[in-house]
């Protein structure tokens, strides 16, 4: 929830990201399985995604979910997929976007979390520090230009990709429509930038 008063729009926003954190941060526990499973969405084609997730919700185990996450995220080796900006922009882990990302934080006052071992361009990281920004979990709500930049730097320029990959992955079940959730949110987004410059 944001901690100051944010404008309409703003707190669908903040939602979205939050909920993508939440999906990409780790396997669903039961308790956020059944608020998942209660999820209800319209006829757009968002809406449609999220009805896909609340069923593959009901029909899915946490212990299902945890080893598919494993499979897509961690792995024996490797993943399936690296869900970070490094990897996704230069082929390499820990690379100079990570390094860009952290300078970037330092100055907008985000400080790493101490209980999480992923490096910071994680993509649960950069949705999570999105809704900071957006809901003013960093301090004043950042202004839209900064919220621009900062997913124009981080996000705008390889999560789509990511997201793509999420969707087509022969290992995703559950994971498959949070695919198409990150894929239509982040076209959103982008227009919604778009308009506003």
């Amino acid at each position: 929830m944001p901690l100051v008063e944010v404008a309409e729009e703003d707190r669908l926003r903040l939602g979205w990201y939050t909920l993508l954190a939440r999906l990409l941060s780790g396997a669903p526990d039961r308790d956020f399985l059944v608020s998942l499973a209660a999820l209800e969405g319209d006829e757009t084609e968002l809406g449609q995604a999220v009805q896909t997730l609340a069923q593959v919700s009901r029909r899915s185990e946490p212990k299902e979910i945890e080893q598919e996450h494993f499979t897509l995220f961690v792995g024996v080796g490797q993943a399936e997929l690296l869900p970070y900006a490094s990897y996704y922009l230069t082929g390499f882990l820990h690379d100079r976007p990570l390094a860009r990302l952290r300078g970037e934080m330092a100055e907008l006052g985000i400080a790493r979390q101490d209980n999480v071992s992923e490096p910071e361009d994680h993509i649960a990281s950069l949705c999570e520090m999105m809704a900071g920004l957006i809901g003013g979990s960093f301090g004043e709500p950042a202004d839209l230009a900064t919220q621009q930049r900062f997913y124009d730097t981080h996000i705008g320029c390889w999560a789509p990709r990511f997201f793509e990959d999420l969707q087509a992955s022969p290992s995703a079940r559950f994971f498959m429509p949070v695919g198409t959730i990150g894929s239509l949110f982040l076209q959103i987004e982008a227009q919604g930038f778009e308009m506003a410059a």
